[in-house]
Order: structure tokens, then sequence, then C-alpha cells
């Protein structure tokens, strides 16, 4: 019988268990419960993971070491940067590049692709083939990405890769050490604070502007012969307005004409009277060259069709942008070619500016507030305590620093001043003098201007016409990076001769 009474002992106990399995809601709490905290503890796990990839993607390059090359940190890959690139001695230095794009863009002739004239591949240099080092040196790399901070106290810079967006590697940060740095990052296209620009319009800087611009263009062109479309709304369509009347929008207004006068007219039958380009600046077109050869060009553009307008934009929307005057002016495709300005990195750095908000340099390229770091190109301009103005924003300006400071950099690390903090006693030779060459530009109808005094007051040759357009087109032959290129640039334009511009939209 003692089984009896032992069964009786743990009944209750019994009982009890079977009525919280019995109880669903109890249950339920405790199942919600575990999962609770075993979700919490995967949290905390992924959490220590994610931890570790980010300060494994965190490191980056670590400072050199002796018996190892110094390395020579570029930022940018423009002109400067690439001259730069193209002329330093790697036997001397490691060449590190960090730019968001892994090319050089011949820019005079950018323009030219929005209308099919060249392919973009022709205005488009690798920089591996700039400078072989970057591909084949075990301590020269390029990497896609941005700087967001310069740490000049440690030699570091800190950069973020650049993706496609979300459906691509989300973007990480490393650091770069350095013992030369050269900031030759560029500027962007400056909007003047007006609103809508960067909304509505299209710049023409870049080879996806480019081809934003003729993938726009060309769109209009298919959708403006679509039936049922009302009379003004296929006006404002096939409406093209350039904002900027330097030496970019005068180029584009003359290419945009050729391309419709030649090609437009013939292949969109249906809608070639009701295209039109209208050109607007706020002051006279092609200042930098002098009245006579202005002259000439505007009565070659007013003969393209390109209409000249004068006036300040006030305020652009979607579809019609606003004069000063009050003036609505509605366009299909909107280019804006205004000139350029300070980046939001260079305006970010705490560096002496120059009085136009660019970094500060003396006369040999350096920024004299830290040490081993230089800045060529747009982003750089004369500090006041120099006695010199800054100079403009050029193509020739920029590959003539880039020159200069590679042979500056190549002699110092000859001295044994490559090295961080190493160059404060080398010498460093004559300071940077500009001479400025000329300034040519296109204006449709195979002609051009051509201008090769140093100033508009100084003596030299000046002129435009069919012959100005023969010299145009030699020069920057001449000037194309790579022989590569140079075989594609001639090929486009025999073959763009022979049969005309491609109209397809890719």
């Amino acid at each position: 019988m003692s089984w009896i009474k032992n069964l009786v002992k743990i009944s209750p106990t019994t009982s009890s268990v079977g009525n919280l399995f019995r109880n669903h809601e109890s249950y339920t709490l405790l199942s919600r419960f575990c999962t609770a905290l075993q979700h919490q503890q995967q949290q905390q796990s992924q959490t220590v993971q994610e931890t570790e990839v980010v300060q494994h993607r965190y490191e980056g390059l670590a400072p050199t070491k002796e018996g190892e090359k110094p390395r020579l940190l570029v930022l940018g890959s423009g002109w400067a940067g690439c001259r730069l690139m193209k002329g330093i001695d790697t036997s001397i230095y490691d060449v590190v590049c960090v730019s968001p794009r892994n090319h050089m863009v011949f820019t005079p002739l950018l323009a030219s692709t929005c209308v099919g004239t060249l392919e973009f591949r022709s205005v488009a240099e690798p920089i591996s083939r700039i400078q072989p080092a970057i591909s084949r040196e075990p301590g020269s790399y390029y990497f896609l990405a941005n700087c967001s901070r310069l740490d000049s106290q440690n030699h570091e810079v800190h950069c973020e890769t650049v993706t496609d967006g979300l459906s691509t590697l989300k973007p990480w940060k490393f650091k770069i050490a350095y013992d030369k740095l050269v900031l030759a990052c560029g500027a962007e296209a400056s909007t003047f604070g007006i609103s809508g620009v960067l909304e509505n319009a299209i710049f023409l800087r870049e080879v996806h502007h480019a081809q934003e611009i003729r993938r726009k263009l060309l769109l209009n062109l298919m959708l403006s012969e679509v039936p049922g479309l009302g009379g003004e709304e296929k006006k404002r369509l096939l409406h093209c307005v350039v904002v900027g009347g330097g030496p970019t929008g005068v180029e584009f207004s003359g290419e945009l004409s050729d391309f419709i006068m030649k090609d437009v007219r013939q292949r969109y039958a249906h809608v070639k009277d009701d295209i039109r380009v209208t050109l607007i600046e706020a002051r006279d077109i092609l200042s930098s060259f002098d009245d006579g050869l202005r002259q000439y060009a505007i009565k070659q553009l007013n003969k393209s069709g390109v209409k000249l307008v004068r006036g300040i934009v006030k305020e652009v929307k979607p579809q019609r942008l606003i004069l000063d005057d009050g003036t609505e002016v509605p366009y299909g495709l909107l280019v804006w070619s205004t000139g350029v300005g300070p980046s939001s990195f260079v305006r970010s750095l705490d560096l002496p500016k120059d009085p136009g908000g660019r970094i500060g340099i003396d006369e040999w390229m350096r920024v004299p507030s830290i040490q081993d770091v230089f800045a060529i190109g747009d982003c750089s301009g004369y500090l006041e305590s120099t006695g010199k103005s800054t100079l403009p924003a050029l193509a020739q300006v920029a590959e003539r620093e880039g020159k200069y400071l590679a042979n500056l950099l190549n002699v110092m690390g000859k001295a044994g001043g490559g090295r961080a903090f190493s160059a404060k006693d080398t010498e460093l030779g004559e300071p940077f003098v500009y001479k400025h060459l000329g300034s040519m530009a296109t204006i449709g109808r195979y002609k051009a201007l051509v201008d090769l005094r140093e100033s508009k007051q100084g003596k030299g040759i000046s002129m435009g016409g069919f012959l100005s357009f023969f010299i145009w087109r030699s020069a920057y032959l001449t000037r194309v990076v790579s022989w590569r290129n140079r075989f594609y640039v001639f090929i486009n334009w025999i073959t763009t001769f022979v049969f005309g511009r491609d109209t397809s939209r890719l």
C-alpha cells in the first residue's frame, strides 16, 4: 500500500503541472517570453558580428614603413589630378587615387557627345591607362570612393565608398594614411541659390550628364510626334533652353543647332519646324573673347537658329523658368552652364580659403597651414598673402598645375623629402607661373573662334571661321590623352560627316 501513499503525495504537483500546460494562455506567454529572449540574443549576436564587420571594413591603408615607398594620395581624377598622376615617378612613390569616377573626362569635347557627334567612350580615359602603376604595382591603388574627412594631424583621410544605390552594396568607410596628399577634387556647378535648379536642370560636367541630356532630348523628339498632343505642349517639349553664355553653353548650343539642322529635320520631319534653342545669359556671351569675336559668334548663332536672350533666371519650375523681368520661358530640356564654385567637401575643410572660397595655396601649390598637403585645379586658389589673383577654372590651368606639382614632388622625393614630415628643408625651386595659351570655342556650322593672345590687349592670332574650326579640331585632337581615344575621336568625326549623327535612344 506504500505506493498508493506515494501516488497521493505527488498527485498535487502533477496536477499543477498539468494545469499549467492545460492553460493555453500561460503556455503562450511562456513561449513568447522564450522567443523574445532568443530574438534578443540573436540581435546581440548580430550586432557583435556587424560591429566586427564594420571594424574590419574601417581598417584601410596603414602608414608606410621603413623600406617601403612613400605614399602619394590623390583625391580626384580631373585634369589636375590625372596630369599629376601621369607625370609622377612611380619608382619613388606609391600612388593611391580616390575618386567617385574611374576615368578622366576630356571636357572640351563633352558637348559633342550629347548629340551623337562623338561616342561617350571617346572622351573618357581610364585612370589605369593614364597611370598604369595603379593596376600593376602592389602598393598603388584606385578606390571608388569619396573623401569625407581630412585628419591632417594624423596624416589620414577618411573615405566612404560610392555605390549605385540601395540595390547594391551598402557604402562602408575606411581610412588611408598618406605621406603626401594632393587635393584635386575639382569644383561643382554654381546654382547661385536659385530655387529649382538642382531638381529640374541638367549640368554638363560629366559623361552621365551628357547621357542624360541625350536621352531627354531624343525622348522629347519622339513624344512630340504622338497623336493628340496639344500644340503648346509640343512646342514646350521641343524647346531646348541653355542657361549660361560661356564657352560650354555656346558650344553646346552650336552642337545642338547643327544636330537640328542636319539630322532632326531629316528624321523628324513632322516636328522640324517646332524645335528651337534659346541661350540665356545675364551679361555678354563669351566674355573672355574680344568684342569682334563675340559679335561674330552672335551672328553665326542667329544664323543657326539659336535665340539669344539677356536676362537673369530667378526661379526654375518643372516645365518653365522665370526671368528677373517676370517673363516665363517654357522648356522641355534645360541645360545649366553658369560656371563653377567650391564643392561641399571643400567648404567643409577647416583650411584657409582664397577670396572665392577655394582652398588657399601658396606659389608652390602647398597648403601653408599644414604639412605635406597640396591643392591643385579648380578646388584651389592663391591666398591673399601671395599677392596673386586666383586663376580661372580652366582645363589648361589645371593641367599645367598638375604637371608642375608632379615635377616638384619628383624632385622632393629624390632629395629624400617624400616621407611625411621630411620636406621642411627641401629646396622647392621656382614657384608656379601660369602663362595663358589662348582660348577656343566652336559655334556650329563648321565655324569656331580662336584667340591665341595672352590677354585681350595683347598681340597674337585672333580669328573666327572655318579655318578656326580646323585649328580647333586639330588642337583638341592632339590634346586627347591617349592615341586610342585620338583614333576614336577621329573616326567618330569622319563617320558623322559621312553618315550623319545617330538618333537611337539607348
